[in-house]
């Protein structure tokens, strides 16, 4: 029993160590790394991007067991890669880093693939302006996406991000249809109007 105890107040321990660091940004998380070589600020940035190295390999590769192992793999290397590198703009080195795997695997399935389909894979990182750019736009995106209604969210998120067609994201959730078609455009109405607010609030500050 005492055991037992001893467990969950080192648990309990743990987590309220990392709800010290959850508010820490990327940058910060990395050099606490690098100091320290402690895996929980790994696991940090786990759980605040695992969703989007998903989000692009699904978007790619269209197999969901591909998609979570390429997923598993780059958070497996991100310690000795994040040890070899700098990286100031972690979100967008992230999404490269991610789409160039799913490069790698369609490669080797013989599939041939362009720049069009592919362009962050040529995107010019000594223009950090535009990356920081490119982040700030994202992230807008997925807090505005969290802000949706649930139905909302996840008709949003299969649509978008897994390319499912309304009949397949009817039939997994168990929707009508129509439904499903109303979901989806309320949700892009209200991402929209989420946006445009964000852009006027930042104009009159």
């Amino acid at each position: 029993m005492e055991y037992v105890d001893s467990l969950h107040l080192m648990n309990r321990m743990f987590q309220f160590r990392l709800k010290k660091y959850r508010q820490c940004s990327d940058e910060e998380l990395i050099l606490l790394f690098k100091e320290k070589q402690d895996s929980a600020f790994i696991g940090i940035l786990y759980e605040r991007y695992s969703h989007l190295v998903m989000g692009v390999a699904l978007k790619y590769l269209k197999n969901v067991e591909e998609s979570q192992d390429i997923t598993s793999k780059i958070f497996e290397e991100l310690p000795s890669k994040l040890a070899k590198h700098t990286v100031d703009f972690f979100k967008s080195w992230l999404y490269r880093v991610t789409m160039n795997e799913a490069f790698q695997v369609l490669r080797k399935k013989g599939v041939e693939i362009s720049t069009d389909q592919f362009p962050m894979l040529e995107m010019e990182t000594s223009n950090q302006e535009e990356i920081q750019s490119k982040e700030n736009q994202l992230e807008a995106l997925e807090k505005a996406i969290e802000e949706l209604k649930p139905e909302q969210k996840k008709c949003i998120q299969l649509f978008y991000l897994q390319e499912k067609s309304y009949i397949e994201i009817a039939q997994e959730l168990n929707l009508e249809l129509m439904k499903v078609k109303s979901y989806i455009q309320n949700g892009k109405r209200n991402i929209k109007l989420q946006l445009e607010e964000l852009k006027e609030f930042k104009n009159e500050r």
